[in-house]
């Protein structure tokens, strides 16, 4: 008798009951609740890192070709959208490298309300480069203007009626550095 009613108590002990299973679909249902909600918050973030990542990855080549090929590499932005390389040959001539357009509904952008980043090279325009409007690097790495100065600036990105998808890089014209920044509704963060 003794083994009958084991095996009866292990067989009413498996399982769950209703009771758990509802409890535990209704928390599921709540975690996935806020995790829709939030959906709408983060996708533009992401989109606005990639566009900030995909600006700096121009930037660098732009440099990194100017040092490898021992030409200078005029930096253009096209629209509100686009950034393109063009080597200039010797002894004369242009070849476009590279043309990028940022994806999805980022754009050189410059939301009202926010400050320059700590670099300090903005001057209040979305693509803010110091010097005439032709900037290119030269083969030792540095940015300049069309005078051969030294050119620092900001680019600023962002979706429109998205403050929190603010992004800003920065370029150190005599060393060519290039700094990517993040707004968190605060300041600004490497």
């Amino acid at each position: 008798m003794k083994a009958i009613t084991s095996v009866n108590r292990q067989h009413k002990e498996a399982g769950f009951s209703l009771t758990e299973a509802v409890i535990v679909i209704c928390l599921l249902s709540v975690v996935s609740g806020f995790a829709v909600l939030n959906v709408g918050e983060v996708l533009p973030a992401m989109s606005a890192n990639a566009a900030m990542n995909q600006t700096v990855a121009q930037l660098r080549r732009g440099r990194e070709l100017a040092l490898a090929q021992r030409r200078n590499i005029e930096l253009k932005f096209l629209g509100t959208k686009q950034i393109q390389l063009v080597r200039y040959e010797v002894p004369n001539g242009t070849t476009v490298l590279s043309t990028i357009t940022l994806e999805g509904k980022n754009e050189f952008r410059l939301f009202s309300g926010t400050p320059d980043t700590p670099d300090g090279f903005g001057n209040g325009s979305a693509v803010s480069l110091s010097g005439p409007a032709s900037w290119m690097f030269l083969s030792n790495g540095i940015l300049v203007d069309s005078a051969t100065n030294p050119a620092n600036g900001s680019i600023f990105l962002g979706q429109d009626q998205h403050p929190e998808t603010a992004r800003a890089i920065t370029i150190l014209g005599a060393t060519g550095r290039i700094r990517n920044y993040k707004w968190t509704r605060n300041a600004w963060v490497h």
